[in-house]
């Protein structure tokens, strides 16, 4: 199975993120209903580990907190785009998360990507080299445009690929502290 870790958007901030399309030569634009927040990408895990792995990801102690996008990106460098994405604004909970998901992830013997985390949602992948429409939309005011939104779980992922791209299906879902989650609902 080819798993991650994520935080899943609501419907409402996924279709404004949509909104943020550009007529760019080669990019292929990450469809809405797929827009979310990687925490860890684990890769191919043997179904045999998926027990555990959601027995781990459940002990992860997790607050639900609010999250709010703040700038537009690309990697690996500005001079030669390949992955357009969309910004958090600096968020200690979000490090926390991603940091304790990332640890129980490797204690169930899951080999992680060495890169750090860099909190990001990709909007989109070029194909082509550089355009000159990329400056433009990186230039895009994003800030006040797209609202806060809270964080009440996060999701692991398996991510089926065919010849349209990924397609992601939820394994299962962990939900904040049940005293956060009941005073706001």
């Amino acid at each position: 199975m080819r798993l991650f870790v994520a935080i899943d958007l609501p419907p409402m901030l996924q279709q404004q993120l949509a909104r943020l399309r550009t007529e760019l030569p080669g990019a292929r634009w990450v469809k809405p209903e797929q827009l979310h927040l990687t925490l860890a990408f684990l890769g191919e895990v043997a179904e045999d580990r998926l027990q555990s792995l959601c027995t781990a990801l459940a002990a992860v102690p997790f607050t639900p907190f609010v999250l709010q996008f703040d700038r537009l990106g690309c990697f690996p460098h500005p001079r030669n785009p390949r992955v357009l994405w969309i910004g958090c604004a600096p968020c200690p909970a979000l490090l926390r998360l991603a940091a304790d998901v990332r640890q129980a992830v490797t204690a169930c013997g899951i080999i992680l990507e060495e890169r750090p985390f860099a909190p990001h949602i990709t909007l989109a992948r070029l194909r082509e080299p550089f355009s000159a429409a990329v400056p433009a939309f990186l230039r895009q005011p994003v800030a006040d445009q797209l609202p806060e939104f809270t964080v009440m779980e996060f999701l692991l992922m398996q991510s089926r690929l065919n010849q349209q791209g990924a397609v992601h299906q939820v394994v299962q879902r962990f939900e904040g502290s049940s005293d956060y989650v009941k005073k706001i609902r």
